[in-house]
């Protein structure tokens, strides 16, 4: 077949779009989604994110701050307004940014979106809902946190609907959540909850545990764990983390910020 020079075959054209298709395709693939938000990032790279909640606690703050540098570690913490707002807590959020920490946003005032009986519903308007979110950007930005450098934001609860995505996307934000599978978003229970309590060395070993049983392992893993959590729990499982990161490390894994691990 002749061709006139700098000209391209009409076969290639299609392949080239056939093959950028699949490939937007298979990025896609490589993320797990729940409800409109990321929940597992790639599984086929041994990184994942360590993500740390606050609103109230924050008694483990510093604790975990030295951690993650002995272990130099850069993990993402989604905090709220009112942890924003608090006095006492705004040396660690200087610290953390200062350390080239992740930080983002959880709400403001920590509202509960849905029903936990009837998720498909709502307890917030969308007025509500973008009133609460702007104020907990605004907070951020006192700490010299834009929402451009801030665009992945985790619920209130880690509790949400397609709704409430969809009215995150429209804030040209990206929800990410939790993976499932693990205890460690139950490290904030206490004793008085009965068989809701869960143990720190339950939550450890329930990592593992998923591990072994997943042929990914942790690969694109969320791992969630709070700042702090109330006085009654004394069995702190961030008091675990020099062991945790020293277990994921030996085992072949990087820790990486939320937005380095999606890359959205």
């Amino acid at each position: 077949m002749r061709l006139r020079p700098h000209t391209v075959p009409t076969w290639c054209c299609i392949f080239l779009l056939i093959s950028s298709c699949l490939v937007g395709q298979e990025t896609e693939k490589t993320f797990v989604y729940d409800r409109g938000g990321i929940i597992r990032g790639d599984r086929t790279h041994q990184e994942l994110a360590l993500v740390f909640t606050g609103d109230s606690f924050a008694e483990g703050g510093e604790h975990i701050r030295q951690a993650l540098a002995r272990h130099q570690v850069k993990a993402s913490f989604f905090l709220t307004g009112n942890f924003y707002r608090n006095a006492a807590f705004q040396q660690l959020i200087k610290d953390l940014v200062a350390d080239g920490h992740y930080l983002g946003a959880h709400s403001d005032a920590h509202l509960l979106y849905c029903p936990w009986e009837n998720r498909d519903s709502l307890l917030v308007t969308r007025a509500e809902f973008d009133a609460d979110l702007a104020a907990n950007y605004r907070e951020m930005e006192q700490f010299g946190i834009s929402k451009a450098r801030a665009e992945y934001f985790l619920p209130p609860y880690e509790w949400y609907n397609e709704k409430i995505s969809a009215w995150v996307k429209a804030w040209g934000l990206t929800l990410v959540n939790f993976t499932p599978g693990t205890r460690t978003n139950a490290d904030y229970t206490v004793p008085e909850m009965g068989t809701r309590y869960v143990a720190s060395e339950t939550i450890m070993q329930s990592i593992w545990a998923y591990e072994k049983n997943d042929p990914a392992g942790l690969n694109g893993f969320v791992l969630l764990i709070h700042l702090g959590t109330d006085p009654r729990r004394t069995d702190k499982f961030y008091l675990r983390l020099d062991e945790l990161l020293a277990a994921l490390r030996e085992r072949g894994y990087r820790c990486k910020r939320i937005d380095e691990l999606l890359g959205l």
